[in-house]
């Protein structure tokens, strides 16, 4: 039996590697972050939060596996609570959707008529693109909460979810102006007014469709039936005309002691018509594992709905140096709620563990018929090719190829007790490997950082004790400068003292030598209008001299006349009278010429004195002036 084993998983590793050989290049990343899924591998605990009511919730992860024609995928996950609506959304990609547990009802307009879809665990439906739904979980408590996995898809690969994959509706209402909305529906401006100020309710409420009118989160009713054109009570007790696909109803392709498994397409599932997704669904009981295997024309995103188990996939590459291969095995523990991508070409193969089933389903982008490359049972690309190359490509004989593939079965799904738990040892070794040298890494940077922190405090001692000993011989230098500075300022200091000395002498000396030249030039000026006076004086004498010769001239040649005359009137005999007055005026007019003269005189000398008191006050002036400078 342990030969067996052995002879099995040396082909398992042989035949991985002929894939490997005959593959190219494909290029994935192994981790995604929080939301996302860029790698293969995306857990519960990864995805983002949506909505998050009393009534439910709703969880997103927006998948990708890095290859350009992957497209954009947007994953949901609808959680309902018994008694609960989903208010209606207006879908912007299409919606695959399978049912995981609980059972409702899932609304929609169908060219004014309203589809309802009556769902169960296991079944499977797609809405477009466009369509205007609504969900309501069961009314009877006793039942499991209504839990929907829903993938959205584009048909445009390069288009992305960043606006979401819907919206609601009365928000796309209470986005209008309220006279766009009066005139649209022809509503009163009450009604108008109490849809658009009434507080928005969260997406997912408690609901009862019996006490419909008496519940407080129908606030959406309203705009729901002016947007349909229908009453509310018509939508939400629609006939129940539409049937979904049950997986759990269909028989699967391959069924075995080990498990089951059943692929769907759109010849299979009507509602997937027209749409390039389908689905799959496996169930491995305890102990068992698909064989190895790859997809030639889908990726496949499967989820855990059940149990636990191990996913290992095999990531080509090109061949390079001499027929060398190089690839990646990627082996991961996955559990209830997890997500994993297989991207198309990627060898892989699934292990359920002993202790429990391991039950996933998924989607995949292809909707039409995929066959699976299996290396191992009836339908093994090896089996199918020439054994001569085969050997050849293993580099072994005929014959031992041949003991190769003389004990295959030609089952698919296969008994493996133990291989999951083995993985998983090895894994969690691999774990504890990481983690020892992770430990032993963070343990030598410590220790690194510990002889670093030890070198940097020695270093930073070193350059302490310099620091001091450059700050000491800095305070010397400064302070010697500092010395020389106040040795120099002195010396500067008291050359600016005699310099200022001898200017200040140099100041006097010239202070002195201007006022005794001004003092000499004021003596000259003195002098010189003393003399100027003195000439002034003696010409003014000299004139006054002659005008009094002058005038005593005048005076006696007046005198002289005035004998004449009286002489000759005497002669001709006038009278005594006449002559003595005629004599008294001219003594008199005699007199007061003396007197004026005598007072031009004394004006005149008046005026001398003061012209001599006006120069001895320049002069003052002038030596007062001489000093302030």
């Amino acid at each position: 039996m342990q030969e067996r084993m052995k002879m099995k998983r040396k082909f398992w590793i042989r035949s991985l590697v002929f894939v490997t050989f005959i593959l190219g290049t494909l290029h994935f990343l192994a981790t995604g972050a929080a939301g996302q899924s860029q790698g293969l591998l995306a857990t519960k605990e990864n995805r983002r939060s949506v909505v998050y009511t009393e009534a439910g919730e709703i969880t997103a992860l927006d998948v990708s596996n890095g290859q350009k024609d992957f497209g954009s995928y947007h994953m949901e996950f609808f959680t309902l609570d018994t008694r609960s609506l989903l208010l209606p959304v207006l879908l912007h990609a299409d919606m695959v959707f399978y049912v995981h547990t609980g059972r409702g009802t899932i609304s929609w307009i169908d060219k004014n008529k309203v589809e309802v879809l009556q769902v169960e665990p296991g079944d499977i439906y797609r809405l477009e693109e466009g369509t205007v739904f609504y969900i309501q979980s069961s009314g009877d408590s006793n039942r499991e909460k209504l839990r929907i996995h829903a993938i959205f898809s584009t048909e445009n690969p390069t288009e992305s979810f960043i606006g979401g994959a819907y919206s609601n509706i009365a928000d796309l209402v209470r986005g209008f102006d309220m006279e766009v909305l009066q005139m649209s529906f022809g509503a009163s401006v009450e009604v108008i007014e109490k849809i658009k100020r009434t507080e928005k309710p969260p997406l997912i409420i408690p609901f009862e469709v019996k006490n419909e009118s008496e519940s407080h989160n129908s606030d959406w009713k309203g705009v729901f039936e002016a947007v349909l054109g229908m009453r509310t009570d018509d939508v939400l007790n629609g006939n129940v005309d539409k049937k979904a696909f049950n997986v759990f109803k269909r028989k699967p392709d391959v069924e075995n002691r080990h498990g089951r498994s059943i692929t769907l397409t759109q010849k299979d599932v009507k509602s997937l018509e027209g749409s390039s997704m389908g689905v799959f669904m496996v169930n491995l009981t305890k102990g068992s594992m698909i064989g190895p295997h790859w997809n030639p024309k889908a990726t496949e995103i499967a989820i855990v709905i059940e149990g636990h188990g191990i996913v290992q996939v095999i990531c080509p590459s090109n061949p390079s140096g001499f027929g060398i291969e190089k690839f990646t095995t990627k082996k991961f523990y996955v559990k209830e709620g997890d997500v994993f991508i297989i991207p198309k070409f990627y060898p892989m193969t699934q292990m359920s563990f002993n202790n429990s089933s391991f039950v996933f389903v998924g989607f995949s982008n292809n909707g039409k018929k995929n066959h699976p490359q299996f290396l191992t049972g009836k339908w093994s690309v090896i089996q199918a090719m020439d054994r001569e190359v085969m050997a050849a490509s293993f580099n072994v004989t005929s014959k031992t190829f041949e003991h190769l593939l003389a004990k295959q079965k030609d089952e698919v799904l296969l008994g493996c007790e133990g291989c999951a738990e083995e993985v998983k040892k090895k894994l969690e070794e691999e774990d504890e490997e990481r983690r020892r040298k992770k430990e032993e890494e963070e343990a030598k940077r410590r220790e690194e950082e510990e002889e670093a922190r030890r070198h940097e405090q020695e270093v930073r001692k070193r350059e302490e004790e310099r620091k001091r000993e450059e700050d000491a011989r800095r305070k010397e230098e400064k302070e010697e400068k500092k010395r020389e500075e106040e040795r120099k300022a002195k010396e500067a200091e008291q050359r600016s003292v005699e310099e200022e000395e001898a200017q200040r002498r140099k100041e006097e000396e010239e202070t002195q030598r201007r006022e005794e030249e001004e003092e000499a030039q004021m003596r000259e000026k003195e002098e010189e209008a003393q003399r100027k006076w003195k000439e002034d004086e003696q010409r003014a004498r000299e004139t006054r001299e002659k005008e009094e010769e002058m005038r005593i001239r005048k005076r006696e040649e007046e005198v002289q006349r005035e004998r004449e005359r009286m002489k000759e009137e005497e002669e001709v005999g006038k009278g005594e009278k006449r002559k003595g007055k005629h004599k008294g005026d001219v003594i008199r007019k005699s007199n007061e010429e003396k007197d004026e003269a005598q007072k031009k005189e004394e004006e005149e000398e008046d005026g001398m004195r003061k012209g001599e008191g006006e120069i001895e006050k320049g002069e003052e002036r002038e030596k007062i002036k001489g000093r302030e400078m």
